[in-house]
């Protein structure tokens, strides 16, 4: 299991397997133009390796601020990034409140990663895959005390667990997966990944083999993003961020499914456009100023080698802005 983060020296760290392979690293170096000897924040720090690409770009006297809630990735990348001394410092909090964990610092570009770890869907005591058995929690921080995946399955009803597969996991199946979460919990408590995959199989029944992706990967999509707000909060990271952010300092999101993607999209659209007036006024009249530029119409994605060297990352897409 790759999920160590013991790690006696730098000398040691280097001799081991990186658990995470960041995405999109070239493209998100270009396009968030850090520049040097300024900071630059990584607000979902993971392994450290988007901010050991940052802290290279922004030189000696640049640094880097690093959040993460998962207490296992801040070790990690502390040891990661050791050889960077204090231009690199780790705050453990959660993204979305990065106005209120960064104060007080001029902050000339910030970038984050949603995407889940590969240390993390790798160790199957985080819950977060079906490919080991484990226990079915799917927190990020698992010391928050909020609801675990296994708490979702055990107490909403079918209607609510149906709303959810379907609105987070766009799954087609999802009254058949409810019902049948539903009447099997009754018989024995739902508590692993293992369980919980072989359920879906079930209901999906021979029909199954037919599909592209396994018929459990939708449901556990869902009830990730359930248990940690991952989309319904993007909007409040978006707007914190750019708050934080000088003028010509540029905010990068890195998403992987279209659920993130649209809600980063509208977003960034949102502070972009932010005039109510109506079109044929000359002037705006309602004070309401633009607060970003798009500078990616389209979202950037990986290249074909990148995909073939780390197939995780096929589903990556980047979107820039830039503070007016």
């Amino acid at each position: 299991m790759q999920a160590v983060f013991a790690i006696e020296s730098e000398d040691r760290l280097t001799q081991l397997d990186v658990p995470h392979v960041p995405v999109l690293v070239a493209e998100t170096l270009e396009l968030l133009l850090p520049p040097v000897g300024g900071t630059v924040v990584d607000a979902t720090l993971g392994p450290g390796g988007h901010a050991e690409a940052l802290l290279e770009r922004v030189g000696l006297d640049g640094h880097v601020i690093g959040i993460d809630r998962d207490l296992a990735a801040i070790a990690f990348a502390r040891a990661r990034l050791a050889r960077f001394g204090d231009r690199f410092v780790a705050l453990r909090g959660d993204h979305r409140e990065i106005a209120s964990l960064v104060q007080g610092v001029k902050v000339d570009g910030i970038l984050a990663d949603l995407g889940i770890s590969s240390y993390q869907l790798d160790d199957p005591s985080r819950g977060f895959s079906f490919s080991s058995d484990g226990p079915l929690d799917m927190r990020m921080d698992p010391q928050s005390g909020g609801p675990s995946a296994a708490d979702l399955v055990a107490t909403l009803d079918a209607a609510e667990l149906k709303r959810l597969i379907a609105t987070w996991g766009e799954e087609r199946f999802a009254g058949p997966i409810a019902r049948a979460i539903v009447r099997e919990r009754v018989k024995t408590p739902i508590t692993t990944t293992r369980a919980l995959a072989s359920l879906i199989e079930r209901v999906a029944g021979p029909a199954a083999r037919r599909f592209r992706i396994h018929p459990a990967t939708r449901t556990f999509q869902a009830l990730r993003i359930a248990v940690n707000e991952e989309v319904e909060e993007i909007p409040k990271f978006v707007e914190g961020a750019v708050s934080l952010l000088g003028t010509g300092g540029r905010l990068a999101v890195i998403s992987f499914h279209s659920l993130e993607d649209r809600a980063v999209k509208t977003s960034m659209l949102r502070l972009a456009h932010r005039c109510v007036c109506p079109p044929e006024l000359p002037v705006c009249g309602c004070g309401r100023e633009n607060l970003v530029r798009i500078v990616t119409s389209r979202p950037v994605v990986p290249s074909q080698a990148e995909v073939h060297a780390n197939p995780r990352s096929r589903s990556a897409k980047l979107r820039v802005v830039e503070r007016l």
